[in-house]
């Protein structure tokens, strides 16, 4: 084992800050242990550009001369959303609901955080998808830059179509491949019942 191996170890915590601009942030360590860097390259190669604040967080750390730092996301999840408001505009729609609605492979259009808002292109599609910065921050991001590859799970908002939950590309991929194999692991298993009683 190398010391390179010895020195990285899994953990948990939660986002305490990010700055896209700066290009770094730290997460607090759920097991009370030093902040860890999280450097924008790491959060990047995870698919995003940006992390919500008080987003839960699991990732690969290091130990380097210069304090811990990050060295690969495993999973982010958004932030709690018990103490927040719900969003007028997206109705009465509850989160199994939510999830349920297809995956809609998008490109940001431009987002403004100040303004609160921005757009999206869907793909195959002519109008724009709007998307909230509230949206955005319960899906587990602080910001958006254009052209940045996103999924979309979209709902018809009193305005015409609206982001209802934001996701990165590779988590899109992410996802799509955990359904996958599990239905192909049903189609297999029904598949050896129906084999075993014939």
């Amino acid at each position: 084992m190398t010391q390179e191996q010895t020195d990285t170890r899994h953990v948990q915590g939660r986002v305490k800050w990010f700055d896209p601009t700066k290009g770094f942030g730290f997460i607090l360590d759920s097991e009370g242990g030093p902040d860890i860097l999280l450097h924008a390259n790491v959060l990047r190669n995870f698919g995003q550009g940006s992390v919500a604040d008080n987003a839960q967080i699991s990732v690969s750390a290091q130990v380097t001369p210069r304090g811990v730092q990050a060295i690969e996301i495993l999973e982010i999840t958004p932030p709690e959303g018990d103490q927040m408001a719900p969003i007028e505009d997206l109705g009465n729609n509850d989160p199994a609901e939510i999830a349920a609605l297809p995956l809609e492979p998008a490109r940001v259009k431009w987002f403004d955080k100040i303004k609160g808002f921005g757009f999206a292109n869907v793909f195959g599609r002519p109008e724009d998808v709007f998307i909230h910065i509230e949206v955005l921050r319960r899906s587990g991001f602080a910001d958006l830059g254009p052209g940045e590859a996103v999924c979309l799970r979209v709902i018809e908002g009193k305005r015409g179509r609206m982001a209802a939950l934001v996701l990165s590309w590779e988590t899109a991929l992410r996802e799509s491949a955990l359904a996958e194999s599990g239905s192909a692991a049903a189609t297999d298993s029904t598949a050896a019942r129906e084999s075993a009683t014939a």
